[in-house]
């Protein structure tokens, strides 16, 4: 089937774990075990081959991919340490919003310091690389980078996976210019493997199968990675909390009153580091009305819960880009994202995307 070139932004813990497991599935071949698919409409891990990376701190950029990998802030598990020396250069992105202020407050060990180099031209850096598509890491609440970043996969024509909570591919406008210039666009905010956003979605639409009225529930979620260290900016957070809300609202018939739900990032451990906390909390009323309280504690890390939805929007991706299919990809994008544009159970999203690698749906 050939190669998947990818191009990523942000070269954080996401981009370490998912470029850890496309090496570690490639090695064990036979081994599918934490993958949705392990050959994906004859596209496996290992056919994955990154070829552009792009940040703004000063110990990634103009550094060896493998050596940026392992560079602070970087706290990701290493659960494959044996890495290949990629023939890439990370390059400088541009700064715009990426850097949260709030960073000014911590140890240089834990936040982004931002490099003092002109920005690349990503246009042609994309087009030399001979990229198929790229995926968006940018931290939570970088509205202005997301939205550069999306314009140059227009003008270099490739395909834009967007992993974060900026409203790109449901927001009408940019969606219609993907369609327009027939490049696929898969997004927004990734939903993880088994991450809090799938589990409460999960229970939400349990209480509703069996008939119990959920009155009011919260998911408090705290961790040590820059994300959370990002987060703390509650100015930032608008888009976050909106995402992760409206995909638990999608599996209710009648959405609760805002006051009665309560879904976000809470608060910053430095020392969990990538390791991610969820409290969920659900009060409702079943048989008789009589009152009925779930509560659920879930512990990841975070990064490879991320890549393990990843590598699957990836391959579908370029299933799109070997069909000429441009514009939204409706069904990977309802599975493997909290924000699509319209939003479907999870069920029937995986019955979709097993009809999109089939070829048996367009998109």
């Amino acid at each position: 089937m050939g190669k998947i070139n990818i191009a990523i932004a942000g070269v954080g813990n996401c981009a370490s774990a998912l470029l850890q497991g496309i090496e570690m599935y490639k090695e064990m071949s036979d081994d599918p075990i934490g993958l949705m698919h392990y050959d994906l409409g004859g596209y496996k891990p290992g056919d994955i081959n990154v070829v552009a990376a792009f940040d703004i701190d000063k110990r990634k950029v103009g550094r060896k991919l493998k050596d940026a990998l392992l560079a602070q802030p970087n706290c990701a598990k290493m659960f494959y340490d044996n890495l290949p020396d990629y023939p890439v250069e990370v390059k400088m992105g541009p700064v715009l919003d990426g850097v949260s202020e709030k960073m000014d407050e911590y140890d240089d060990e834990y936040k982004f310091i931002a490099a003092d180099e002109e920005p690349c031209d990503v246009v042609q850096v994309l087009k030399e690389s001979g990229a198929d598509l790229l995926i968006s890491y940018l931290p939570v609440g970088s509205e202005e980078a997301v939205r550069f970043y999306a314009q140059a996969c227009l003008d270099a024509g490739v395909g834009f996976i967007n992993a974060m909570p900026v409203f790109i591919a449901s927001d009408e406008t940019w969606a219609n210019k993907f369609k327009e210039k027939n490049i696929p666009i898969i997004g927004d905010d990734v939903k993880s493997q088994v991450g809090a956003t799938i589990v409460h979605r999960t229970l939400t639409k349990l209480f509703e199968n069996r008939g119990v009225a959920l009155d009011r529930t919260y998911q408090l979620n705290f961790g040590g990675n820059t994300d959370f260290l990002n987060m703390l900016n509650q100015n930032r957070l608008k888009s976050k909390k909106k995402s992760k809300t409206q995909a638990v609202q999608a599996e209710l018939n009648t959405p609760l009153d805002e006051h009665n739900i309560h879904i976000g990032p809470s608060d910053y451990i430095p020392w969990l580091e990538d390791n991610k906390i969820a409290y969920i909390r659900m009060e409702g009323r079943g048989f008789g009305h009589v009152p009925l309280t779930l509560e659920v504690k879930l512990s990841v890390q975070d990064s490879p819960n991320s890549a393990g939805v990843i590598i699957d929007a990836v391959r579908c991706m370029k299933l799109a880009l070997d069909r000429k299919i441009g514009g939204l990809l409706t069904s990977i994008s309802a599975y493997t994202m909290k924000s699509p544009p319209v939003q479907y159970t999870d069920t029937e999203s995986k019955k979709m995307v097993e009809e999109f690698i089939e070829g048996r749906r367009e998109r």
